[in-house]
């Protein structure tokens, strides 16, 4: 491959054509389109060969080809069954050209001295959106939609021409629910506040992935993460904060050890914020039990799902949690809250192995001595009650 790329600036600097009178050099697009047939194969996968073919794609010129020649590869195969090797293929390809900016300034050219268009920081971006465009409207497996939904933030969207473009799919991968949902949620939200996007069933949708899956998954830190960052606004009414609240409460009786510590702090600085929503923790009439709760649980509107009219005790029963940390955390509930919320962040990558570690260390401070039974041992086979001297004996 290294060797045919340099065919390629030889050919660009000492072209075997004739020169065309609008330009004063050629860039090879036939052998580079060549080249560009094996990484955009349907059989064999490429990706290992992109580790060394990205240090051409800093070339401007190199970069520019490669954009083009994605493209007319999709438009020449929009109406053919595309296999999965071929897609991924080709986002490899795309994620490599997203991981390099376009610079304006000190332009770099690998074949040609003069690029023309291929030098133009408009025509890049221009050709840029259009590829990837093309690209997600072909059919894409799971595990190819979530690394675009992983890279759509922070590579993909600010080479756009207009970021709005993608409008689109993120509301429809926003709409399929789980772990896609997710990670639409990062691209959605820069729409919404940079770019002025309406969607008003923006808090329903994120309202309705609130359920006991989502302390499982891989990607549960960004979730908690961005619906904190959601819920900053102290406009935002309160049958919407006490219903998140609520339900985050009800799903945490499920939750591991390691992540009940953040949604515990994440409903306290919703009460932290939203002062009207403190009604929830010393309601005079809150129910004891689970079938006396008005809150409706099912209820995917958070607007009628009778949030108000419940309390938290859900996080009071927290507090008989087997984890001292959680424990601890849970029985802030029963003090005062203080003005100044407590950083989410510090909660997120908690893993049971720290916990445990914590533990341990708490113990050998606290504790001299180790209980290892629970009732004092009389001989060496225990009590007199003890089977063991049913079959041994001692002579």
């Amino acid at each position: 491959m290294r060797v045919l790329m340099m065919f390629v600036a030889a050919e660009g600097r000492h072209p075997i054509t004739t020169k065309s009178s609008s330009h004063a050099q050629l860039f090879p697009e036939s052998l580079f389109a060549e080249i560009m047939t094996h990484f955009l194969s349907s059989d064999e996968s490429a990706i290992l060969l992109l580790e060394s073919f990205q240090d051409f794609l800093q070339y401007d010129d190199v970069r520019y080809q490669t954009l083009q020649c994605i493209h007319k590869h999709l438009q020449k195969n929009s109406s053919k069954a595309l296999t999965d090797i071929y897609m991924t293929n080709v986002f490899g390809l795309l994620d490599k050209c997203s991981s390099l900016k376009c610079k304006t300034k000190s332009l770099r050219f690998f074949a040609v001295d003069t690029a023309g268009k291929m030098g133009s920081s408009k025509e890049h971006t221009k050709l840029f959106t259009s590829t990837w465009l093309k690209f997600l409207s072909c059919k894409l497996t799971a595990s190819l939609y979530k690394k675009v939904l992983i890279i759509a933030k922070d590579k993909v969207m600010p080479r756009l021409s207009n970021p709005l473009v993608l409008s689109d799919f993120l509301t429809e991968s926003y709409t399929v629910g789980g772990v896609i949902s997710l990670l639409a949620l990062d691209g959605l939200f820069l729409l919404i506040n940079k770019h002025n996007l309406e969607y008003p069933d923006f808090y329903e949708k994120l309202y309705a992935l609130l359920e006991p899956a989502v302390f499982h998954v891989k990607y549960r830190a960004r979730f908690f993460h961005l619906t904190d960052l959601f819920l900053t606004s102290t406009h935002l009414p309160s049958y919407l904060v006490a219903a998140f609240a609520k339900k985050m409460s009800r799903i945490s009786l499920t939750a591991p050890a390691p992540v009940l510590k953040a949604a515990i702090i994440f409903v306290c600085n919703l009460l932290k914020r939203h002062p009207t929503c403190k009604v929830l923790i010393n309601r005079p009439d809150a129910p004891t039990d689970l079938d006396a709760d008005p809150f409706l649980y099912d209820e995917p509107d958070p607007a009628k799902c009778e949030a108000l009219k419940s309390s938290l005790w859900e996080i009071k029963s927290l507090q008989n949690h087997y984890c001292p940390e959680v424990v601890k955390l849970a029985t802030r509930i029963n003090l005062p809250l203080h003005h100044t919320e407590d950083m989410l962040s510090d909660f997120l990558e908690v893993t049971e192995d720290e916990l445990i570690q914590r533990e341990i260390k708490r113990c050998r401070k606290t504790m001299k001595t180790t209980s290892v039974t629970f009732a004092p041992p009389k001989g060496l086979f225990g009590n007199k009650s003890d089977r063991l001297k049913m079959h041994w004996l001692l002579e």
